[in-house]
This record gives structure tokens, sequence and C-alpha cells, in this order.
């Protein structure tokens, strides 16, 4: 009996439970996973950067069980690699992957842009002006992450007019790495300017109920960023992963020039 009872202490925190029912280290591992997926999309951790369980979870107050499933769970998201007997590090931006990831996301989003010009209410249209002109006060500021936060909420809120939000979800999913790739020209001259024209001509678009010329100018929109990719990888080579590859993508899929 004594036996017992020891083993059932010992054990009692690994499968302990808040009120809310979800055991708390896979509480505190959801949140520490979150917060480190935001820091290394950002760039506040940046590609090649090392990671510490110890200092992770002295930060947090926890022991290191938490902190290792989240960083098994970035991982497995291609995010760091683990060296055995070695250490963590931010994994570098796999530049072979990137092309096919911004493929699917703009075959993704010219359906929703097209689908939401379709059925826009006059509500809808002033939530995506409102978000443009937050990024254009975000560009007169300089203020590279308030114009990120509005870019993607432009999007994610094309996807919920269409009546498909689970479409942008996935496409969070795919576009990770041409996430911190985009991070990387957001410093660039001009390059918020002609983000935000680039979204003023997709809610015009939307706003006259032009499924055609809505998907046009989000291809257009997105091609962007195969042009982006030896550009951004010649001025932060340390940053990427792997040759680049020959890139021409100019095109819409209706074979508009972009």
């Amino acid at each position: 009996m004594p036996a017992r009872t020891t083993r059932k202490t010992e054990t009692a925190p690994a499968t302990s439970v808040r009120r809310n029912g979800r055991p708390r280290t896979a509480t505190a591992s959801a949140r520490i996973y979150a917060d480190l997926r935001a820091e290394i999309v950002s760039l506040q951790r940046r590609p090649g950067a090392a990671l510490s369980e110890a200092e992770i979870a002295l930060a947090y107050g926890v022991s290191r069980t938490p902190v290792r499933e989240a960083i098994l769970k970035l991982s497995d998201e291609g995010l760091v690699e683990i060296f055995p007997q070695s250490g963590i590090i931010v994994s570098r931006i796999p530049v072979g992957a990137l092309p096919e990831a911004i493929v699917v996301r703009k075959a993704l989003e010219e359906t929703t842009a097209r689908m939401a010009a379709q059925v826009a209410a006059p509500s809808r249209i002033l939530a995506l002006r409102s978000m443009v002109e937050r990024q254009r006060e975000a560009d007169a500021a300089r203020n590279s992450d308030a114009f990120h936060q509005a870019d993607e909420m432009f999007h994610a809120t094309i996807a919920e007019i269409a009546g498909y939000p689970g479409i942008w979800r996935l496409i969070l999913q795919v576009k990770v790495n041409v996430d911190r790739m985009r991070r990387l020209t957001l410093p660039q001259a001009g390059r918020m300017t002609g983000v935000i024209a680039e979204h003023a001509a997709i809610l015009s678009a939307i706003e006259q109920h032009d499924g055609d010329g809505a998907a046009a100018a989000m291809g257009k929109h997105l091609a962007r960023l195969f042009r982006d990719i030896s550009a951004i990888k010649d001025i932060n080579p340390e940053f990427f992963d792997g040759p680049s590859q020959p890139i021409d993508r100019t095109t819409t899929t209706n074979g508009r020039t972009a």
C-alpha cells in the first residue's frame, strides 16, 4: 500500500487537470508553441538562431516537458531543427519549398477573391477598406508589424466574405515559410506602398462585384512573391537554406501578366 501511494503522488503533476479539463502541461505547451511560432514567423527569432529549452522553461516558469513538446511540434512544421547532443536552432528558410507554397496560396486566394466579389455586402466592403487604411497608417509610421497584421486581416476577411474561412486557416499552414520571407521584404523601399496599391485594386474589383477582376488582381498581387525569392535571398543569404531555382511565374491562372 505505501508503494502504491508513492507512485500516485509521483504521477499526479503530469496528469493534473485544470477546471476546463485540459492537462496543465498541455496548456503550457500550447502557449509556448504559439509564442515561439509567432516569434519565428515574425523573425524575432532569426533563422539559424539557437533555442535553449532551459532558458525557455525558466522564462515560462515550467519544467522542460511542455517546452520539449512545443519544440517537437515546431520541428514537425519545419520551423526548428533538433540536433541530438548538440542543440536546437531556428530553421533557415527553405528556398526550394517556397514556390510550391506560393502556388497553393495563389490558387486558393484567387478563388476566395472571386467568390467574395459575388456576395460582398456594403458593410464587409467597408471593413476591407478600413484594413487598407490601417496599412496606409502603418506605412506612414514605418511600422512593419502593424502593416503585416492588417495585411493578414485583409486576406482573412476576404475568405470570410466568400463564406469559406477554413480556406484561410489552411493557407496559414501552407504559407508559414513564405511569411518569414515576406517579413524580410517589408523594410524594402516602396514595398508597403506597392502592397497597398495591390490591395486597393483587389478591393475595387470586389466592390464592383467583378469576380474575374478580383481573382486577377489577387493573382497579380501574390505573383509578386515569386519574384521576391531570389532578390531577398541575395540580400539575406544567411537566412536561407538550399539552392535557389530559376523562377518565372509572372502570369496569373487566367493568362494575364503580373
